[in-house]
């Protein structure tokens, strides 16, 4: 029940993201909804596939379709708000990242897989739905970038599994790990820290 309702927020903040890149686009309302539902399940329904899970957990629950479809009107209402807010979309895609990224590790655990496969998956969940966003909006998907953004994940993986071999209750350890990914992406953007560029014209 508690990393359900860690996804469903997950779910709620990437739409949201994805309705703020859809309407800087200019996007008509069908392509905002389609924008909000791709960068809400993307990555999840890229891993449910991955690991034989069918058919993918959105098409078996319709609260997540309800949530997107909220979160979209919602978005959508107080637009004006979320857009006076220019770090909305920021904070709403690294909010999602931390969520989904538990999400996925402990989807990797019940499926028995190793702990790296997890870490991936769990980057795969966060990532991948943005990843689609990007594309279908015609962008360079973050994680392509310099930003810290896949690496943040990677990190609040390695920090879930280290923090379960402490007595720790497990929703705890859960909390703290999305935490992480969040201040990891938080801390490299607001100090300005990347990966090393492969070009040595770029500073």
């Amino acid at each position: 029940m508690f990393i359900q309702i860690i996804e469903i927020l997950g779910t709620f903040a990437f739409a949201i993201s994805g309705v703020l890149v859809a309407l800087e686009k200019r996007m008509d309302p069908f392509g905002v909804l389609i924008i909000a539902f791709v960068t809400s399940v993307g990555g999840g329904t890229l891993r449910d596939v991955l690991i034989g899970v069918t058919p993918v957990t959105w098409m078996l629950n319709m609260t997540y379709v309800y949530v997107i479809l909220g979160a979209t009107v919602f978005s959508i209402i107080f637009r004006k708000y979320l857009d006076y807010l220019r770090i909305s979309l920021f904070l709403f895609d690294t909010i999602g990242i931390g969520l989904y990224t538990v999400v996925g590790i402990q989807k990797g655990l019940i499926m028995g897989l190793h702990p790296i496969i997890c870490i991936a998956l769990g980057t795969i969940t966060a990532c991948f739905g943005g990843v689609i966003r990007d594309i279908l909006c015609n962008e360079i998907p973050v994680i392509f970038r310099k930003e810290v953004y896949a690496t943040a994940c990677i990190l609040g993986g390695f920090a879930y599994f280290i923090l379960r071999k402490l007595p720790i209750d497990d929703n705890i350890v859960f909390v703290i790990s999305g935490s992480i990914v969040i201040a990891v992406r938080l801390i490299a953007v607001k100090f300005k820290i990347s990966l090393p560029s492969l070009y040595k014209d770029e500073v």
